[in-house]
């Protein structure tokens, strides 16, 4: 029972929908079954992750699993819809209207029902604004609800109109457990001498990007006039480098612009801004784009390339429904830009989400090339496969790998069939010697490893793929890196493509 409480506090970064029904054991039809502790649904999703490496997704699961995790989570679920008989929304998701039309007719159907049949199972009248959790975004066909009675959630969840219904705010660890997962970024205090090697302005490069090319390819693009969005959990103020030094040295004539999307309170429309509180997307943001300047601090792979960060999440794992949220807005967000072209998110979760898949849907179809994270957890969990959302086709998944030969995950590593590519994050030798980056503050480095920093590695390399031809589209930057990677032309099981020589790709 321990490893499915481990799972969530996975110093992750950061799994698809099943066929089968997940149910708890039978009762007789007379007798009412009794909701289940979060023990009991912990064992049946750690049941389900043991015996099919994928993600667990809720809509797959029997109604009493479903019911017993929303009484556990302050009733809150999402509930995607289209009109009944619509077809192939996952396609065209950016191009519909939820104001106008049978999507309003069909929104409003749905609000209208969902208070009446409250308020009739309940016993209690309810308002539409004590049926809402948030507001709508007004972009995607979501309702963020709460669902008070268990025939409710029956009702709703088998009407044409419902795509999915699902809890949102369920945390299948102790609290204490999983507080700050995957949140650091202090200096170090004694990086090693062969860790790195210095450039030009005395800057740091990492010594793991020598296994990718990555200098040799610096002599043709260092990522101009591209954008990458990092979606995580912001951006340190007090770097400097991700902010009034971002532009300088060898890295002029760009920007960087922080937004936040993370509501730190469901009763409370704010945010809390785009400045880290965590220090995981600072590392992530350094490692993709960190300039090229004077101070000795480390610098990013596409170090010309622009940096869009959100704080979308209050730490690696997109468990809440505050997060759930956060990320799905950054990912319309980053989806709206015309000048985003690779979406970093090095975040994720052993529980799939219908809400955040929307939002990946959104970007995809505006052409977005998004790099998500495979997972990084616990040497005793990292059974468990590629994790949500790097688990979806339309996500490119990443994780890290030792230097050396054979091909080895890194110690904290997820892999599995659905890894596209991999960047050597660890010494073989010493597993504490992973990559470097930029810390919370000042010119001193901090190491980073697992497939977080695997991500942001390469998303960079995209960035500097993509800055060879700007005009180019998400899928002609995906054979290029594909082309230039080490298991190519065939594809391994746990690895993917391999690892991309980014020299060769540029070329």
């Amino acid at each position: 029972m321990q490893r499915i409480l481990i799972i969530c506090v996975l110093a992750f970064t950061v799994f698809s929908c099943q066929d089968e029904v997940l149910t708890t054991n039978a009762t007789p039809e007379t007798e009412a079954p009794v909701s289940l502790t979060k023990a009991e649904i912990n064992a049946i999703v750690e049941e389900h992750l043991f015996s099919t490496n994928e993600v667990f997704d809720w809509n797959d699961a029997d109604v009493n699993v479903v019911w017993s995790a929303l009484e556990l989570s302050e009733n809150h679920a999402a509930l995607g819809y289209q009109p009944a008989g619509y077809e192939n929304l996952k396609e065209t998701i950016h191009e519909i209207n939820v104001n106008e039309g049978e999507w309003k007719v069909t929104r409003d159907e749905l609000v209208s029902d969902l208070l009446e049949a409250t308020e009739r199972l309940t016993g209690n009248p309810i308002t539409e604004e004590e049926l809402f959790v948030y507001e709508e975004d007004g972009v995607l066909p979501i309702l963020d609800i709460r669902i008070l009675h268990k025939d409710v959630l029956t009702e709703f969840r088998d009407r044409p109109e419902v795509r999915y219904l699902e809890p949102t705010n369920y945390d299948a660890a102790e609290i204490d457990l999983r507080s700050d997962s995957g949140c650091g970024g202090a200096p170090s205090s004694n990086v090693n001498s062969g860790d790195f090697t210095t450039t030009s302005y005395g800057a740091k490069v990492p010594w793991n990007y020598s296994y990718m090319n990555i200098q040799q390819a610096w002599t043709r693009s260092q990522g101009d006039n591209i954008t990458i969005c990092v979606i995580d959990t912001g951006v340190y103020p007090e770097q400097s480098k991700l902010g009034s030094s971002f532009s300088s040295g060898s890295s002029t004539g760009r920007f960087v612009q922080k937004y936040g999307t993370y509501e730190p309170s469901w009763w409370s429309s704010r945010t809390d801004g785009p400045n880290d509180r965590c220090g995981h997307g600072t590392q992530m943001a350094g490692l993709a784009a960190a300039p090229l300047t004077s101070g000795g601090a480390t610098v990013g792979v596409a170090y010309k390339a622009n940096l869009i960060s959100y704080r979308a999440t209050s730490d690696v794992v997109i468990n809440g429904s505050k997060e759930k949220k956060g990320v799905k807005n950054a990912l319309i967000g980053a989806g709206n830009r015309s000048d985003v072209k690779v979406i970093s998110m090095s975040i994720g979760d052993v529980f799939s989400s219908g809400t955040v898949k929307d939002g990946v849907y959104y970007a995809y179809n505006r052409g977005k090339l998004m790099v998500a994270a495979a997972g990084t957890s616990l040497t005793w969990t990292s059974w468990v496969g590629v994790i949500f959302p790097a688990s979806m086709n339309e996500t490119t998944a990443v994780t890290g790998i030792r230097d050396g030969s054979p091909m080895q995950r890194c110690n904290t590593c997820h892999d599995g069939s659905k890894v596209d590519f991999v960047a050597v994050m660890q010494r073989r030798s010493n597993t504490d010697r992973t990559s470097l980056t930029l810390s919370r503050y000042n010119n001193t480095p901090g190491y980073v490893g697992g497939s977080s920093a695997a991500t942001a590695t390469t998303a960079g390399i995209a960035a500097l793929v993509w800055a060879t031809n700007p005009s180019q589209s998400r899928s002609q930057v995906l054979n290029r890196m594909k082309q230039a990677a080490s298991f190519y032309p065939s594809r391994n099981g746990s690895f993917g493509w391999g690892i991309v020589d980014a020299n060769q790709a540029v070329q």
